[in-house]
């Protein structure tokens, strides 16, 4: 694992080695997940592309200070050695942060409060579509196909807008919207707001709390390995950020342009959606999916995976692998095919 600074916060990620593959593959997380998801799909693709793991801002490792479990690491991943930094604003406001760890508290003047709130990222699809921009710019990646699960999904999709010479393709797993219903938006608000309080650390370590995440949002229990990773995600996720994004990321506004978005991208994007998603169903990923050009009236950039629900890289890894490579095989032969008649 290694880590670069993005607009002032350390991002962790993971490179892996180069291959004579033209583009680079950038796979981009969920909510409350971490990048560690990704790495069942990425060990089986390493050998013929070059793969790009991170940890959006808040969220894994990419946090503002060191994570509040540095000795609980279920998938053998390394964690950050950075110090936590004080919390600025007063102490109303950090109470409201619920379980964010020990921190010092300074009190600050409303002048000093009112520019610390200008220069505080944002945390919609498109805030991390600019940190992502700026990451790539880094690691020297100009031609990458983006994999985004989720709200990374929706984080591919605004990147590709902001950079179309640069991202070549996007694959969004278990990914779509578009469709504002207000009562259900509300109420789904107001069940991820109370995710994001309701997590003190030593859920970390109380007996079968992992196992109960191996049940959550999936068709079938998933390793139990997978649930300790949710857990420790879940209870470790920067409290502003975990709100930040879930607030940011569903407003009516914000729903609506994401179909404006995918209109109005020249490149290929697919879909892949789990007919057991009860998260983000079928009908949603559809929808979304049907304004862009490759829809074509049936679907046919629409992958639904059978026996799956809202974690379709670890409930049914190999599948998404397989569609993975068909989907890049077949652009990268349309690709070739162009370069000969020109």
């Amino acid at each position: 694992m290694s880590t670069v600074d993005v607009l002032g916060t350390p991002h962790a990620y993971e490179l892996t080695a180069p291959t004579p593959a033209p583009i680079t593959l950038v796979f981009i997380h969920g909510w409350l997940l971490s990048r560690a998801y990704w790495q069942p799909v990425i060990a089986q693709l390493a050998s013929d592309y070059t793969c790009l793991s991170y940890d959006l801002r808040g969220f894994g490792e990419s946090q503002p200070g060191r994570s509040p479990f540095p000795d609980f690491n279920p998938t053998g991943l390394s964690t950050s050695t950075a110090v936590i930094s004080p919390i600025v604003g007063t102490t109303d406001e950090v109470d409201d942060l619920g379980e964010a760890g020990d921190r010092s508290i300074t009190t600050v003047s409303p002048a000093l409060e009112s520019t610390a709130t200008q220069l505080r990222p944002g945390y919609t699809p498109s805030d991390y579509a600019r940190d992502l921009e700026h990451l790539l710019e880094k690691l020297n990646i100009s031609h990458a196909w983006l994999i985004g699960h989720s709200l990374g999904g929706s984080i591919a999709l605004w990147a590709a807008d902001r950079m179309p010479d640069r991202i070549k393709g996007v694959v969004c797993v278990n990914s779509g919207g578009g469709i504002y219903l207000k009562e259900e938006f509300e109420r789904f608000r107001a069940a991820g707001q109370q995710l994001v309080k309701l997590r003190p650390r030593w859920l970390c370590h109380l007996p079968l709390a992992d196992l109960m995440m191996t049940y959550m949002n999936v068709a079938r229990p998933v390793d139990r390995v997978w649930g300790r990773q949710r857990l420790m995600d879940w209870v470790s996720a920067n409290p502003e950020a975990a709100a930040g994004a879930l607030l940011d990321s569903t407003t009516e506004d914000e729903v609506h342009r994401l179909p404006q978005v995918v209109s109005r991208l020249s490149q290929p994007v697919y879909f892949v959606a789990g007919q057991n998603d009860t998260v983000m169903e079928p009908k949603y990923v559809l929808h979304l999916a049907s304004f862009h050009r490759l829809f074509q009236q049936c679907g046919q950039n629409v992958l639904q995976i059978p026996n799956c629900g809202h974690l379709a890289m670890i409930e049914q890894t190999d599948t998404v692998i397989s569609h993975l490579q068909s989907i890049l095989a077949q652009h990268n032969a349309e690709r070739a095919s162009t370069r000969v008649e020109l």
